[in-house]
């Protein structure tokens, strides 16, 4: 097994604290489902972090090498300060104290304001026990008396003030929906890092999975249309929210007409 690692941008500041941190069971789960809005979140100003859950290594197509390296790509293309790869076991990704306290640290770290996270109901397992496990050790993480260091540094606890699920394989009614017409075009770019997993004319023999059918990101996109077409953009990614959203600042949350 790989020991757990993180891969940092040295083009950017060293301070770990972001606005968002986005959770992967696999390397390639973040930039499938929000890969847009996080670039319009650093558009915006705001600092991103990715952490992959596992290497993936148990997926049909690549090595767990060829995945991470092509996940450092992604980081670069998109943007990220940092891409953390934990390495807790694809297909083992099980609800632990161990894969818990892991998060924990990440989150404690990072000390983000909003996290992104797998869906509550998937296809895959992997993916519902990754949004299970995120969930949770966001809250556990701001408890005092759950002790855990970096570095050989105790943690002081944090917890995040917002949690979103992406959708990702099942279609599911969005709690809320991001204008991403600005950013979906390079967030392909995100995507076709992971070169390994999606389709390359000249590579028919190859095993045939879900996601590496010559149709699978032309359905993304159609998807991202009609979630767009549902708030008058050309481009939209939907969300789950983990909880209750407060207006606090009506007129921010809904402006006046231009």
């Amino acid at each position: 097994m790989l020991m757990p690692h993180n891969t940092k941008n040295p083009a950017l500041e060293a301070s770990d604290k972001v606005y968002a941190l986005a959770f992967g069971a696999h390397p390639d789960d973040v930039e499938l489902s929000c890969g847009a809005t996080l670039l319009k979140i650093i558009d915006e100003g705001h600092r991103v972090a990715a952490c992959d859950l596992t290497a993936g290594e148990m997926g049909t197509l690549g090595t767990p090498e060829t995945r991470r390296s092509e996940a450092l790509k992604a980081m670069e293309v998109m943007g990220y300060i940092a891409r953390e790869s934990l390495d807790l076991g694809d297909s083992e990704l099980f609800y632990k104290k161990e894969n818990l306290y892991e998060i924990i640290r990440i989150v404690r770290k990072y000390r983000p304001d909003t996290v992104f996270c797998n869906p509550p109901e998937e296809r895959h397992p992997d993916h519902m026990k990754a949004s299970r496990l995120v969930l949770d050790a966001c809250f556990y993480a701001g408890l005092r008396r759950i002790e855990t260091s970096f570095d050989g540094s105790m943690q002081p606890p944090h917890r995040p003030v917002h949690i979103l699920h992406y959708i990702q394989f099942r279609q599911v009614e969005p709690d809320i929906i991001v204008d991403v017409s600005s950013t979906f075009g390079r967030s392909r770019e995100g995507i076709t890092a992971f070169g390994s997993q999606f389709h390359k004319e000249g590579r028919s023999d190859e095993p045939k999975t879900l996601i590496n059918r010559k149709e699978f990101l032309t359905g993304l996109e159609a998807r991202a249309h009609a979630l767009g077409e549902q708030i008058g953009a050309r481009y939209g990614e939907g969300f789950l929210l983990a909880g209750t959203l407060g207006v606090h600042d009506f007129s921010g949350m809904f402006p006046p007409a231009t």
